[in-house]
């Protein structure tokens, strides 16, 4: 190890520490070199003769030091008598190098030094770093990875690196190959992957490393690719899959060698490391690109959403510089019927194909959004009025087309709203608007039809403004009344079951309005609580009040919105109307729609199940016309039926009807539920219902909604027509 003579026995032992790729080093204690092997010649390039003498650190450092040592190393010497860590040194020729340092002290004598040589450790560290570091910076991935090819090809010079990503179908694209050609580029991209598709391909099929380590001898189906490589100076690849988080391959590591060969211990540590940054970086840019997509796409249609749609229209808007164009807003006719008959799995289907169809109807450049659930708009640039009618008439046809969900045929329909830039609006909010107003009334004027704004449609607009203004003052002062329409026992029909509180509202200048008309109004213009709270509060108060006077009446039903059952606290308000009354739970029946039962939300289902806990009843109203009712029976505390009058007004003319009602009441039994027939208005029907042992009947065969006054005096009259012995079995529970 010494440049003098080493005796025989120690011979051994030197040959071993010069065979060492570790650099050795023995000091004096004025901490001059006085042996080395060599491993320190081949490690940092001088000889052994040049380092004799000299302070190692020193050299190698290639700085003065105003100690013997490094301050640091200095210290750990002092305190500890050793020192290891990791510290740069430099090379004779100039370039740096990154070792292991470990020096032990040995007193009065010197230091023993090993410098283990961990540069290229220490330059896959620094490497990893950065490329994290562009992660988190958000960097274009393949600006990533081309830093990352071009970093290992600085630090393995005989390497040349790609990375590839897989397609859904199944097919190579280059992301990041900046050493190749762009004529080997052209020939790898789109290339299949397979078994037998070269190194690439096959890592990619297999999901496992794969190499070719000759391409000259290549099979002929990837020769033309091969070629290209050859005449780059690459004459062997070696390649691994690159997996997400799924475990599913999504692109390829390649690393291509200028001789026949295959990867070292390096260059696997290399690409092992370069897979992970692969995988993270790729992850990264999956993330986001999921992230744009839920942000500005339809989940279910993958659609622009409203977002982007405001933002791709305003674009498109701009673009068109005051040329002429058009909007169709489409809304679906009925599409909850879909959903409450068929299921929301049928309804999500349509949706879905309705959303294919209006984009086969749009042209190039047409911009096409979601806006809402069934709501669709169609943006037209550069279209006349003419042209837009067309597409309207195009498109209604098109949706209209037979569509089948499961064993069910369905044919959509929609209603479609035109209007027209810039005479309608030269912006896309008044464009929206004004179109959305031209489909309603497209709506009201009997669906499946489309209708172009105009004034008079703006008109109409503000004329349902005014309604939402004056049914706001209704409620704040008390211009709304509650009529009330028997429900009377089937087999002693002059016994009263209860009562349904109907809302009716007489305007001074309007007339008669339809509820149909005032809860929508109510509940699209966010009403639909106060209006709730109002029905609640004056049906309690009125039944109060009759039980004050000896009228016997043994239950009030209120019809209830969807919405209600959003609000957390319903059912505390309901309990508190009640109290407030003196009234219990079983004075009061709630008819909900399925509708309420469709909907899952935690705040849905704790109202329902609060509710009935309360000992409140429960009434399913407009049985019959849904599709889910069957599997929500079992499962929700509802203890009363209302069969629609739909399908009694079809007793005697229809036998799908009658079947339909038999199974109603058989279910109803069979969970122990009261049935309340809706709609009942002949003598037959009554005859009918009864023959089945429909347990309760309403409708106009017995009486009309009557205001609160008329009640008792109807209850008199109708007992005093029914013979004796059936009025002494009153029902009053």
């Amino acid at each position: 190890m010494t440049s003098h003579p080493a005796p025989r026995d120690g011979r051994a032992l030197h040959q071993a520490l010069d065979s060492s790729d570790a650099a050795w080093i023995v000091t004096d204690t004025q901490c001059r070199t006085s042996q080395v092997n060599a491993g320190f010649e081949r490690l940092f390039g001088w000889s052994r003769q040049t380092v004799l003498g000299q302070r190692p650190l020193q050299l190698l450092l290639g700085e003065a030091q105003d100690g013997l040592l490094p301050p640091h190393i200095q210290q750990a010497l002092t305190r500890h008598g050793r020192f290891a860590g990791d510290i740069q040194l430099r090379h004779r020729d100039g370039h740096q190098l990154w070792v292991a340092a470990i020096i032990n002290r040995m007193p009065d004598e010197g230091e023993v030094m090993v410098l283990t040589d961990i540069t290229f450790s220490e330059r896959l560290h620094a490497l990893q770093k950065q490329a994290l570091e562009d992660v988190a910076q958000e960097r274009p991935l393949n600006q990533l990875l081309h830093r990352l090819c071009e970093e290992i090809e600085r630090i393995a010079p005989e390497l040349t690196m790609g990375v590839l990503q897989v397609d859904e179908q199944g097919h190579l694209h280059p992301l990041a190959c900046p050493s190749l050609t762009p004529e080997a580029l052209e020939r790898l991209d789109n290339l299949p992957i397979g078994p037998d598709m070269g190194a690439c391909g096959t890592a990619a099929f297999l999901a496992r490393a794969s190499a070719e380590d000759d391409l000259q001898h290549s099979a002929p189906h990837l020769q033309s690719l091969n070629q290209c490589l050859l005449q780059a100076g690459l004459k062997a690849c070696w390649a691994a899959p690159i997996f997400n988080r799924e475990r599913q391959v999504t692109g390829v590591l390649a690393l291509y060698f200028r001789e026949p060969r295959g990867p070292n211990t390096q260059h696997l540590r290399m690409a092992q490391t370069c897979i992970h940054l692969c995988t993270v970086a790729m992850e990264r840019e999956h993330s986001r690109a999921r992230i744009h997509q839920l942000a500005y796409y339809d989940a279910l249609t993958q659609l622009p959403n409203r977002s982007m749609f405001h933002r791709s229209a305003t674009d498109a808007l701009h673009a068109a510089q005051g040329r002429s164009g058009a909007l169709l807003f489409v809304d679906l006719d009925r599409f909850k019927l879909v959903n409450d008959s068929q299921g929301h799995a049928a309804g999500d289907a349509l949706l879905c194909e309705v959303a294919q169809r209006i984009r086969a109807a749009a042209r190039p450049g047409d911009v096409l959004g979601r806006l809402s659930s069934d709501e669709f708009a169609l943006l037209l640039p550069q279209c006349t009025a003419a042209e837009a009618e067309a597409v309207a008439q195009r498109l209604l046809d098109r949706i209209a087309e037979p569509f089948i969900i499961g064993d069910a045929v369905n044919i959509p329909h929609a209603s479609v709203g035109v209007c027209t830039y810039p005479e309608d609006g030269t912006d896309i909010n008044t464009l929206l608007r004004h179109a959305d107003q031209a489909m309603y009334v497209a709506k009201q004027h009997g669906r499946q039809r489309w209708q172009r704004f105009s004034p008079e449609i703006n008109q109409f607009a503000q004329d349902r403004v005014a309604m939402e203004h004056a049914l706001r003052e209704a409620l704040h002062n008390g211009e709304l009344q509650l009529h009330y329409q028997p429900q009377v026992l089937s087999h002693a029909p002059e016994q009263l079951h209860g009562v349904e509180a109907l809302a009716r509202w007489q305007h001074p200048d309007w007339g008669y309005v339809s509820p149909m008309r005032f809860i929508a109004v109510a509940e699209d213009a966010g009403m639909i609580q106060d209006f709730t709270l109002w029905l609640l509060e004056t049906a309690c108060q009125q039944l109060a009040l009759w039980r004050s006077q000896q009228v016997q009446v043994p239950q009030v039903a209120v019809n209830l919105s969807t919405k209600n059952f959003h609000d957390p606290g319903f059912a505390q308000s309901v309990a508190n109307t009640l109290q407030r009354h003196g009234l219990v739970a079983k004075d009061l029946v709630l008819e909900i729609t399925e509708s309420v039962m469709l909907n899952a939300s935690p705040a849905t289902l704790a109202n329902l199940h609060a509710l009935h806990s309360q000992g409140l009843q429960l009434s399913l109203d407009d049985f019959g016309t849904g599709y889910s009712s069957l599997s929500y029976l079992h499962r929700l505390p509802i203890s009363e039926i209302k069969l629609d009058k739909s399908f009694v007004q079809d007793l005697g003319n229809s036998v799908a009807a009658e079947a339909l009602i038999r199974s109603v009441l058989s279910i109803a039994r069979s969970l122990h539920m009261t049935v309340v027939a809706e709609g009942v208005e002949t003598a037959e029907q009554r005859q009918w219902l009864q023959q089945q042992d429909c347990p309760v009947l309403q409708g106009y065969l017995f009486c009309r909604p009557l205001p609160p006054q008329d009640l008792p005096g109807w209850i008199h009259s109708h007992r005093a027509r029914q013979p004796s012995s059936q009025v002494n079995a009153l029902h009053t529970s």
